[in-house]
Order: structure tokens, then C-alpha cells, then sequence
């Protein structure tokens, strides 16, 4: 519960996400890298959360993981009281229209080659938020 005693929007609790390492003509596991271990947090509505740090040290992976985009090796998240690994996959789809990752970098993340309104339109398009 948050200081006013209201349920957090978003409980992220213990998240990890090891990669396994692999090598060998038969690959076979010989270690983990270890992107994100133990990241707990919790958003009330009406906030916003900035992951900030250095590069490679498990930002987008947190954001992935908490979309479900990726599945975690561990930890929870929950959405509105819901444990996101219970939601079927149209339920995914529909959480995924009302949180979103923006990108830090801007250069990265938006296109040149397309207009302003085209990189508006493309998220209200992939979701049917859009008619046309």
C-alpha cells in the first residue's frame, strides 16, 4: 500500500532476468549474465518512473520484462492487482495499449524518414486505436 494506503497501479517485486551463456558445438549453458537482480518498485496512477543509469545495466530489460515481452527468472509483476503471468494473451495486448516504454534516446527511437504524425499514428495503428 502507498503512504495514502491506495493499491499501487504497477508492483514490480524481486524482478530478475539471467540470460544463459552458451558455447560449444552442442551448445550447453556454461554461465548467466545477470541483466537485471532482484529490481523492486512500485507506480501509483498518475505517476511516471524513469529507469536512469549507465548503459547495459538493465533498463530496457526491466521494461521488456515488465511488458512481458520477455519472461522474468524470477519476481512478479502486477498490474491493477493482476500477476501479468496469469494474463492471457489478448489481456497482454490490451495492458500493452495503456503502458508503454519511451525510449531515452530520441535519435534511437524515432525515424527520420517518417513524419511526426506517422510515429504518432504507428502506436494508435498496431493497437486499432485509430480509425483509417
Amino acid at each position: 500500500m502507498s503512504e495514502n494506503g491506495a493499491r499501487p497501479l504497477l508492483r514490480v517485486e524481486g524482478l530478475t532476468k539471467h540470460f544463459p551463456i552458451k558455447k560449444g558445438l552442442l551448445p550447453r549453458t556454461v554461465g548467466q549474465v545477470r541483466a537485471v537482480d532482484g529490481v523492486s518498485f512500485d507506480i501509483a496512477r498518475g505517476e511516471t518512473l524513469a529507469l536512469v543509469g549507465e548503459s547495459g545495466c538493465g533498463k530496457t530489460t526491466t521494461g521488456r520484462v515488465v511488458l512481458h515481452l520477455i519472461e522474468p527468472t524470477a519476481g512478479t509483476v502486477r498490474f491493477d492487482g493482476r500477476d501479468l503471468a496469469d494474463l492471457e494473451a489478448g489481456e497482454l495486448r490490451r495492458l500493452r495499449q495503456r503502458v508503454q516504454i519511451v525510449f531515452q534516446d530520441p535519435f534511437s527511437s524515432l525515424d527520420p524518414r517518417m513524419s511526426t504524425a506517422d510515429i504518432v499514428a504507428e502506436g494508435l495503428e498496431i493497437h486499432r486505436l485509430a480509425d483509417g
